[in-house]
């Protein structure tokens, strides 16, 4: 890569960092109750002896950081995914990913009361792994079409739907509230237990898809020409999808359906440093998270005292992107 994009990109990356962090510090002192930028940096350094120290800390803090990664983790995701499948529209909702991980944790919460939410990751991305390997194993013909991937992703995606609301209808009443705003990508109520379970997820996963980037470069340039560089294309496939449908199956456990940032991260990502996934998968992650951080913010404060949950928002917007998207490819 030329010296001076790469250069630029750095930049980029950077600054969005940056931005990250103040829209983090903005989300932290904004709610039902306003609290000064200052003692929030001081309560972040440990030297808020005022009584919001405790909102903070012990309330929004977990909540912000939840945002971060599993915004983080949903953005990547969807760009490995893109990669692999060498299609922009690509995102971990259209493989049944998603709706893998929902029908298992749906599964468990209906069928074993008093679950421990360290479990609830875990059973995700068991449900995850399962859905992505029936779609591998029916898509499998002398190899993997990423054409045939997509369309039995779509027909898959519909039958995990179907299912949830069959477990749904047909479980405990007093536990529909708690499932269907679960559903809906919610990040509401997250405490320090839940950033304990999902960080370790997008602290391994993430840096080995920035890792495997140069194989998802290669892949980009098609089938045939791949191979001749060496690649092992199949090989390389499962892994990439292992580490995309980890980080979904992880998000998803914790905040339910938050739909779109997988689709909406990665192309805004590319349009600012170019279509190396070595510099796309970072940024990625950046701008998953601030759109996430965005969408909650803009559910806690925008129908005070009601907490609308993100993943009303992130539809709101990636649905007509989608749709934009869609049109545009057909022209």
């Amino acid at each position: 890569m030329h010296k001076g994009k790469t250069q630029k990109a750095v930049f980029i990356l950077v600054g969005l960092s940056l931005a990250m962090l103040a829209l983090s510090i903005v989300c932290l002192s904004i709610g039902g109750t306003n609290i000064p930028f200052k003692e929030t940096i001081l309560s972040l350094v440990g030297k808020n002896e005022e009584a919001s120290d405790l909102i903070i800390i012990q309330f929004r803090l977990p909540r912000i950081l939840a945002a971060i990664l599993i915004g983080s983790a949903l953005a990547v995701a969807g760009a490995v995914l893109q990669g692999v499948i060498r299609n922009p529209l690509a995102s971990p909702d259209l493989l049944g990913v998603t709706g893998g991980a929902s029908v298992a944790v749906v599964a468990f919460m209906t069928l074993f009361t008093g679950y421990s939410i360290h479990w609830v990751p875990v059973i995700a991305v068991a449900g995850a792994f399962l859905t992505a390997a029936t779609n591998y194993a029916l898509a499998w013909k002398n190899g993997i079409s990423p054409f045939r991937l997509v369309l039995i992703g779509i027909g898959i995606s519909t039958a995990m739907g179907a299912l949830t609301m069959f477990l749904l209808i047909s479980g405990p009443a007093y536990l529909a509230a708690q499932v269907l705003n679960w559903m809906t990508g919610s990040i509401y109520g997250t405490n320090w237990k839940y950033i304990e379970v999902l960080w370790p997820w997008v602290a391994v996963f993430i840096p080995l898809s920035i890792l495997y980037a140069k194989e998802l470069n290669v892949q980009s340039l098609g089938e045939a020409t791949a191979v001749g560089l060496g690649s092992r294309l199949q090989l390389s496939r499962m892994v990439l999808l292992f580490y995309s449908v980890a980080l979904a199956g992880a998000a998803v456990g914790v905040a339910g359906t938050i739909s779109f940032i997988g689709l909406l991260a990665p192309h805004m990502a590319r349009k600012l440093v170019g279509h190396s996934y070595k510099l796309v998968i970072p940024v990625s992650a950046v701008l998953g998270a601030m759109i996430l951080l965005l969408a909650d913010l803009t559910g806690r404060m925008l129908f005070l005292p009601l907490d609308i949950p993100a993943g009303v928002f992130t539809a709101g917007i990636g649905a007509p992107f989608f749709m934009y998207l869609l049109f545009k490819r057909k022209e």
